[in-house]
């Protein structure tokens, strides 16, 4: 099943001379548009993400790119926030038609898969949502829904540079400092410019809170997060271009707002599985409320739920166990 193409256009706005929010669309429910960032550098610009590689995709960027007065030629480096089909699906395409270099974070071969093996990857999807506890038949429509479809990424692009601390990105308006950020994915890092107190967030921090932790790459996507939130906290920014929605100010109190976000659902997830053994999709029904369960939001809320409970056990809150099935189950540790 391929991805319809988008009944939307992309938009491109001016935040600052020399920084252009190019706002691409997307596919997917609830999560509307991504954005991508050009930065003035020489001739041409550096860009800071993608947009995801759906049918009308590259068509979408470029007609961002063209309302700023650029074209994919005049990309002279590309750096990746992280390795999510959003912010990485259209690398591909960008670098053969630029010639430029792509940046990103050692870590980002956890999108490997996905791009080289569709199939594979979904079979491990699925596996890990049948050891969660997800009824068979949910398992069946799922697959039947996916098998199939567009991934949202060209083809797998390795970096040309690591994308780590003590490497700077160089534009017009000074250098982009790099910082690691890792908990909604592996390979997430932010770029930090300190004269202009600017700071190129990815998904790291958004105007509106909303968690996501790509699970199953690392021990504890969570407390990688709280984590990076305090790093974050720690640099002077005035103003925060995000991956999704406006720019935003006040970042002290968006580190807040996620850290109570988090600290909300951590505590559900632990109430949920305090008293008896319960799998990670009861768990996740708990967590974002049986009335809100689709499709969509099953799949989002497995993730969390999987995270956290990840998190417990990494702290000695939670043990798990799998019956003969390989169905799998936590209870909150004696404290």
């Amino acid at each position: 099943m391929s991805r319809q193409r988008s009944a939307q256009l992309a938009r491109t706005d001016r935040i600052l001379p020399g920084v252009w929010r190019l706002r691409l669309p997307l596919p997917w429910p609830g999560v509307p548009h991504v954005n991508a960032f050009a930065v003035a550098r020489g001739d041409g610009i550096v860009l800071f993400d993608t947009g995801m590689a759906t049918p009308d995709g590259l068509r979408q960027l470029e007609l961002a790119l063209a309302q700023a007065g650029f074209g994919l030629a005049d990309v002279r480096l590309l750096v990746c926030t992280h390795a999510h089909t959003d912010h990485y699906g259209l690398a591909g395409p960008i670098v053969d038609a630029s010639g430029c270099e792509l940046w990103m974070h050692p870590a980002w071969e956890h999108v490997r898969a996905l791009a080289d093996d569709p199939d594979a990857a979904l079979d491990r999807r699925i596996e890990v949502a049948r050891q969660s506890g997800v009824p068979l038949a949910a398992l069946e429509r799922y697959e039947a829904s996916r098998r199939g479809e567009d991934t949202g990424i060209v083809r797998a692009v390795a970096p040309d540079r690591e994308l780590l601390p003590g490497l700077e990105v160089e534009t017009d308006l000074g250098a982009w400092q790099v910082h690691e950020t890792p908990g909604h994915a592996p390979s997430h890092v932010v770029l930090h410019q300190p004269e202009r107190r600017l700071l190129i967030s990815g998904d790291h921090l958004l105007g509106r809170v909303s968690l996501f932790f790509d699970h199953g790459h690392t021990p504890d996507p969570v407390g990688e997060f709280a984590a990076s939130l305090g790093l974050v906290e720690q640099l002077e920014v005035d103003l925060c271009l995000a991956g999704h929605g406006r720019p935003f100010r006040d970042i002290a109190l968006k580190v807040a707002g996620n850290r109570e976000q988090l600290a909300e659902q951590r505590d559900a997830v632990a109430f949920a599985i305090e008293s008896e053994p319960r799998t990670a999709f009861e768990v996740a029904v708990e967590l974002i409320g049986p009335e809100n369960i689709s499709p969509a939001t099953a799949a989002w809320g497995l993730q969390l739920s999987l995270a956290y409970l990840d998190h417990l056990v990494a702290a000695g809150a939670a043990e798990a166990v799998a019956d003969d099935d390989g169905v799998r189950r936590w209870l909150g540790a004696p404290s």
